[in-house]
């Protein structure tokens, strides 16, 4: 079970009320949520190995000298909260900054894999762990851009967290097909012609979801699409789409080096089995009085598998 935590942290700070506080009043409404969700998590699902992927890097140096609009609405300016990662500072709330440390000494206590890699999103550790792993995997993520992984082959699947983690949508290639209309390996192709305002992602003018789903179901993937369009193909192509193509080519030909994740990241060593016990009981306790956190870290220990 790879865990997407920015992505986690982030739904279980808008999902806790801000007034759940540590004893000081700091919140630590993203801390307890994200606990929570880990031992549920664990409970319904029983992965016996485990990674929790950060960020270290938001917005890749790769990726914006491909497009230099990737994620540029979402740097903070001024003095807004933020954390540094390439130069850049991402626009966070406030009171969500203090509690990342505060998550990842959780994870490290608990014995819970934690992975980043410097200039790489977690989808990109993600990716490369999914890769690298010959058995079954499951990624939990509020992110659309993970479908591009499913493979019923293996099988990879994503447990889709826009209904909340007690419901998650399981996103496997039959998901996709009848969600977009597309081969179920074909989402990053789709998710390049029509592109994604939320990541900056600009796609192809004018071409929209079901021309993007028409165009890479007829060609069957995005190289494919771009081979009959240098050649000179007519056939195929719905109405006006072709002469829009052919404008974005500049933009087609950069564009899968942003949308696709990596598989290849550099990464340290790691025990990714998930614990039986916490690798650090006192600093447990130590995390657990000092935040108020014995409720729900005490929940993810009755749910490990020890």
């Amino acid at each position: 079970m790879l865990l997407d935590t920015p992505s986690l942290y982030f739904r279980a700070f808008y999902g806790v009320p801000d007034s759940v506080t540590a004893p000081d009043g700091m919140p630590v409404n993203a801390v307890r949520g994200l606990i929570d969700m880990i031992a549920t998590l664990v409970r319904v699902h029983s992965p016996t190995r485990m990674a929790a992927t950060m960020d270290a890097d938001w917005r890749p140096a790769f990726r914006v000298a491909a497009i230099p609009t990737y994620k540029a609405h979402r740097v903070a300016q001024g003095d807004r909260s933020a954390r540094v990662a390439q130069g850049d500072e991402e626009e966070v709330p406030d009171t969500l900054v203090p509690q990342i440390p505060v998550i990842e000494q959780v994870l490290d206590a608990v014995g819970i894999a934690r992975l980043e890699a410097p200039g790489f999103e977690a989808d990109d550790v993600i990716g490369t762990l999914t890769h690298r792993e010959d058995g079954p995997v499951d990624i939990v993520t509020g992110d659309r851009d993970l479908f591009q992984l499913v493979d019923d082959a293996r099988p990879v699947r994503v447990l889709y967290t826009a209904r909340g983690i007690r419901n998650l949508q399981i996103v496997d290639e039959a998901f996709v097909t009848g969600k977009y209309g597309i081969p179920g390996r074909a989402y990053a192709d789709f998710a390049t012609l029509r592109g994604d305002p939320s990541d900056g992602l600009p796609g192809v003018a004018g071409v929209g979801e079901k021309t993007a789903a028409s165009l890479i179901t007829r060609f069957g993937s995005l190289e494919a699409l771009l081979a009959a369009l240098d050649a000179g193909v007519t056939e195929g192509f719905p109405a006006g789409s072709r002469t829009r193509l052919s404008a974005a080519r500049d933009y087609l030909s950069v564009a899968p080096a942003v949308v696709e994740v990596s598989s290849d990241v550099p990464l340290p060593a790691a025990d990714l089995a998930l614990p039986g016990k916490p690798r650090d009981p006192e600093a447990l306790v130590r995390l657990a009085d000092r935040y108020g956190l014995d409720s729900p870290l005490n929940r993810l220990l009755d749910a490990l598998p020890g």
